[in-house]
């Protein structure tokens, strides 16, 4: 494993982290967009069927299971905790994620890695997982207003497809390579999304800053 993939790897734990000190501190998921976390329960849901059946290492499976439990845990808190429930912005939350999970579904059906039930599911996370921060971004457009703990959550999302696409250039000319345009594709539409957020989230910081300024 090389150091691109090990710090995409990283970078996608710790922006889960984040999601969940903010949620479990301040018992509030207020600025967080609940299709967005169901969207990603689906990802890795449809992604890991092989869990049980094929072994890779140690290391392989154990992030498995976090990302599974992470998200699964993070979808829990903001649809069922008494408390955290009742701070969901869901009128603000309004993106239509349905229509993502059945375009990505016909996709995958039309353009799979290969016709099989696990790879139609697994070509299904990848178009989906490039997607499904939409909700997201558009509930932070809507309210205008970024927090630390979301604008920190989402930038870290983004640096994880950044370094994600580091790691395949890498392996592209380091390694016996194949041609795998499902996965670079998605990944580069991914990256692209984040870009309008990255400007509202450097404005956010430098309002931040100049009111930290003396008079």
């Amino acid at each position: 494993m090389n150091v691109f993939r090990l710090a995409g790897d990283m970078t996608h734990l710790l922006s889960i982290v984040v999601l969940l000190l903010k949620i479990r501190t301040t018992k509030s998921c207020a600025g967080i967009s609940l299709k967005t976390q169901e969207l990603y329960v689906l990802v890795f849901l449809t992604r890991y069927l092989d869990l049980f059946t094929r072994y890779f290492s140690v290391y392989n499976v154990l992030m498995k299971l976090i990302f599974i439990g992470t998200s699964v845990a993070i979808f829990w808190y903001m649809r069922y905790h008494k408390v955290v429930k009742q701070t969901y912005s869901k009128d603000l939350d309004s993106f239509r994620h349905y229509h993502l999970i059945l375009g990505c579904f016909l996709m995958a059906l039309l353009i799979p890695f290969d016709f099989s039930v696990t790879e139609v599911l697994w070509t299904f996370s990848i178009y989906l997982e490039a997607v499904a921060i939409l909700p997201q971004l558009v509930l932070l457009q809507k309210s205008r207003n970024i927090d630390n703990l979301t604008g920190n959550y989402v930038f870290l999302l983004g640096a994880y497809r950044a370094l994600y696409l580091l790691n395949w250039i890498y392996r592209f000319f380091t390694e016996i390579h194949k041609i795998r345009w499902i996965p670079w594709i998605s990944g580069l539409v991914q990256t692209a999304l984040y870009a309008d957020f990255f400007y509202y989230y450097i404005q956010s910081w430098r309002k931040h800053e100049e009111l930290k300024l003396p008079a």
